[in-house]
Order: C-alpha cells, then sequence, then structure tokens
C-alpha cells in the first residue's frame, strides 16, 4: 500500500511539473529572409559602431538554446514566403506560392488555431500588410498567394483576437464588399496609430491596428510600415505593434500564441540594401525586447521563438578582403527606395540636373563623398551611371519594385566599402536560424527542418490540433 501511494505521489509530482513548464505565454517571431548572415551581420555591425571588433549581441542572440534549420519547399530546394511560412505555421511542406493548404491544396490548421482551439487568445502581426504572406499562414486558406481579397475574407471570420500591420492590400474584390465592413460585422474594432490603439485596446474584444491613414497614403508606405531608416516621430513600430497586442491578448488570464513578423527585413534583402536590412533586424529586436521584458514578468510560463521562414539575397560580411568596414553603413540616412523618391523630386523640380546637385544628394543618403571617402575611378563610374538615369531614365528592379539607377549605384558603392556582398536579389536555400527562451526551449536543438518548429512549439505549450 505504502509502495502504491509513494508510486501515485510521484506521478503527480511529475504531472504537476510538467504542467508547469507549459508554456502558457508564447511569441513567435518571425524575421521575413532573415537567414544566419543578416543576423550575423547585424551583430557585426553594432560592434563596429562602437569601435570594437567582433559582435554586439542583439537580445534575441543571447537566448540560451540556439540551432538553425532547413527550409525547402515540397516544390523547390529554394522556399517563397507562402510555403515557407505554411511550413512554420503548419509543421505541413507544401509547394512555392500556396497559403495554409498541402502539397494538394487541402487545407492544414496553424498553430495559430490549435492556440485557439486550446482556449488561448491568438495575435497575428507584421511590418507589412496583415494579408500577406506570412501573416496570412496562419489564419487563411488559399491556392495562390496573389489572392489578397480571399485571404482578407479569411482573416475577417478567424475570431484571432488581434491584428497588427499595414491595411489590406486588396480591401474590396468581385463582391463589392468592404472587407473593414466586413471586420467589423464580425467583432473587430479598426484603430488607425499607435495613439488610437493606446485608446481602444481596452474597450474592443477583438482589435486590428494599423498606422495612420496619413501615413498610409505615403506613395512608400502604401502597402507597409515604412522601414525603421525611413520613420517619423509618427510612424507606428512594430514594438508598439507588440506591446498593444500584449494589452489586449492579455485581458484575462487564458494564455495566448502570438505570432509576429519583421516581413520588411526581406524588402530590404530584395533591394541588396544592407544598412536598411541591418535597421530592421535591429527594429525586430526592439520587438523582440518588449516580448522579453513580458518573459522577465512570467518566466516559467512564457516561451519566446525567433525564426525565419527563409534567407533572401545570400548576404555575406565580407568581399574577399580579410576585413570589413560596416561602421561605413551608419552614414546612410535612408533606404534605397527612399532616395529614388528624392531623385525623382529633384529631376521634378527642374530642367536639368547637374552633377554636383546629384552627388549632394548621393551624400545626404549614403554619406557618399563627405563621410565615406570616394576615389575618383568609382566617382567617375557614378558620373555616368548620373548621365545615364537623367538621360534614359535608367532604373534597377527588384521582386518589390524599381529604383532609379543612380540610387542603386550609390547603395552599391557603400555596400561594397562596407565590405558587404550579395548573391542575388531573391531567395536562397541558406540555412535559417532558430533562437528560444523559456518554457519548452530547450526542445530545440540539433539541426531542425523548419516543419519541426511549429511542432516543438506546440509541443511546449499543450496545444491540442
Amino acid at each position: 500500500m505504502k509502495k502504491i501511494y509513494l508510486s501515485l505521489l510521484l506521478l503527480c509530482c511529475c504531472t504537476a511539473a510538467a504542467w508547469s513548464q507549459q508554456a502558457k505565454y508564447v511569441f513567435y517571431f518571425i524575421g521575413d529572409g532573415m537567414g544566419l548572415n543578416q543576423v550575423n551581420t547585424t551583430e557585426f555591425y553594432l560592434a563596429s559602431i562602437k569601435g570594437n571588433l567582433g559582435i554586439e549581441p542583439l537580445c534575441f542572440g543571447n537566448f540560451p538554446y540556439t540551432t538553425f534549420a532547413t527550409s525547402y519547399s515540397a516544390s523547390s530546394d529554394v522556399t517563397d514566403s507562402a510555403a515557407g511560412g505554411t511550413a512554420l505555421a503548419t509543421g505541413v511542406k507544401t509547394k512555392n506560392g500556396i497559403i495554409g493548404m498541402n502539397a494538394d491544396t487541402i487545407a492544414v490548421s496553424s498553430i495559430a488555431q490549435w492556440a485557439k482551439n486550446s482556449g488561448k487568445h491568438v495575435g497575428v502581426c507584421t511590418t507589412v500588410s496583415i494579408d500577406h504572406e506570412t501573416p496570412a499562414v496562419f489564419y487563411a486558406h488559399q491556392p495562390n498567394r496573389n489572392m489578397y481579397n480571399e485571404i482578407g475574407h479569411d482573416l475577417a471570420i478567424s475570431d484571432y483576437e488581434f491584428f497588427g500591420g499595414s491595411d489590406f492590400l486588396k480591401p474590396i474584390g468581385k463582391d463589392n464588399v468592404d472587407l473593414h465592413k466586413l471586420c467589423e460585422e464580425n467583432g473587430y474594432t479598426w484603430a488607425w496609430g499607435y495613439e488610437e490603439g493606446k485608446a481602444k485596446w481596452k474597450t474592443a474584444n477583438k482589435l486590428i491596428l494599423t498606422q495612420t491613414k496619413e501615413e498610409a497614403a505615403q506613395k512608400l508606405n502604401q502597402n507597409n510600415i515604412p522601414y525603421a531608416i525611413d520613420r517619423n516621430e509618427k510612424s507606428l513600430t512594430l514594438a508598439q505593434i507588440v506591446e498593444t497586442g500584449i494589452n489586449v491578448l492579455t485581458k484575462d488570464k487564458k494564455g495566448f500564441f502570438f505570432m509576429i513578423e519583421g516581413g520588411m527585413i526581406d524588402h530590404a534583402c530584395h533591394a541588396d540594401d544592407a544598412a536598411t536590412t541591418i535597421k530592421e533586424t535591429i527594429d525586430m529586436d526592439e520587438a523582440v525586447k518588449v516580448a522579453y521584458e513580458f518573459y522577465k514578468k512570467h518566466p516559467k510560463e512564457t516561451l519566446i521563438v525567433v525564426t525565419a521562414d527563409h534567407e533572401t539575397g545570400g548576404m555575406v560580411p565580407g568581399n574577399g578582403r580579410y576585413e570589413l568596414n560596416l561602421q561605413a553603413l551608419q552614414y546612410q540616412t535612408c533606404s534605397v527606395d527612399a532616395c529614388t523618391e528624392k531623385f525623382k523630386e529633384l529631376r521634378e523640380s527642374k530642367r536639368r540636373v547637374r552633377w554636383e546637385e546629384a552627388k549632394e544628394l548621393l551624400s545626404k543618403c549614403y554619406g557618399l563623398f563627405t563621410k565615406v571617402p570616394v576615389n575618383w575611378r568609382d566617382e567617375a563610374d557614378l558620373h555616368s551611371i548620373f548621365e545615364d538615369t537623367f538621360s534614359r531614365g535608367a532604373r534597377v528592379d527588384n521582386w518589390y519594385g524599381s529604383n532609379e539607377r543612380i540610387a542603386t549605384a550609390g547603395m552599391d558603392l557603400l555596400n561594397r566599402i562596407a565590405m558587404v556582398s550579395w548573391a542575388s536579389d531573391a531567395h536562397s536555400d541558406g540555412y535559417i536560424p532558430v533562437f528560444a527562451i523559456g518554457a519548452g526551449a530547450e526542445m530545440f536543438h540539433g539541426r531542425l527542418n523548419n516543419i519541426d518548429i511549429p511542432i516543438i512549439t506546440a509541443k511546449a505549450a499543450g496545444y491540442k490540433k
């Protein structure tokens, strides 16, 4: 009898211990396009601007459990964001271009839905549009990533408690239904900007937070929140979105699953814009810090996972010489997209633009000629490209836009001086990083496949499919 009693007592203790280790609060960060070298380059940059060799770790770079994962899809060794995101959301491989469905286009549920089924609140946020690929895979099921209006319909009926990011890409479809009104009919409150978010979260049962209408009306901000490097004091930030989301998701003690995407890292990498990529990675880390402060208050109940859907651009800190000069990137004051707009404004302001005026603008945008020395050969090349740009309107296209050739050439020169290399302006099959801290974080070890990440996270949280 005594042995039976002791055995039952041991079983109860083990069960209680296992339960206490479950993650009640889950933060699931995804840096879109953020491969190992995006993290590495950022940490080298942070050390360099302090005059130090080596790295200055990001907040998530100090997490105790660190590994890496493969990211191939069901149709290619190089995934796109739809398939990469679906793998991270559902634990299922799918073909490039598919949202929340398997390779046979059969809908599969996501970890966000598993959390919902387990009685948790759910939040999904990003720095791009709320119907973009990575946020979409957590609530939508569509055979084509470009079906933005249909994806928006899926969001409206998801019943998740919080969404944050930029507005819908296609708010009105063939059925003439306004997705904003549809969301409101399904119990969502809209908040335009951080101040409205602070004013409305207490009374809203379900909240959608986007940037202000004034910010969204600006050309560079129509489809996403501005790059960190281009923001002003009124711009919505990912950290503010996370702060608001935590407030919404913790109105009671049910617990939550919160997916947070640094979506503009990928955009910067598609443009091969090193300084903007670094600033976006730092910006996501600022949002991680908000989650980390929450973790410090609930260390036994919180899990933070930081990963990526794929690598973009084949970014490498180094260009053949046994040194780096990353501190040069601190003098870039805007993205290549914003620099393009400045050159466009300069062209439209007068009939003929002189080279000295173009040099002044390259200095303002990239620090070239003033803070970053430029030799005569590179200046001659830039002058030739300037003539080509202003005589023929030469441009350089990338996945998310088209930039004036002179703006791209100035950025490329700064990259070269900083000794950052790019293999392409598209995705690669480079490893993706995985960082974890908190309840269940020890389960992230060894080389992983991207489909392992949501499965491990769900196990740590005790979610039921």
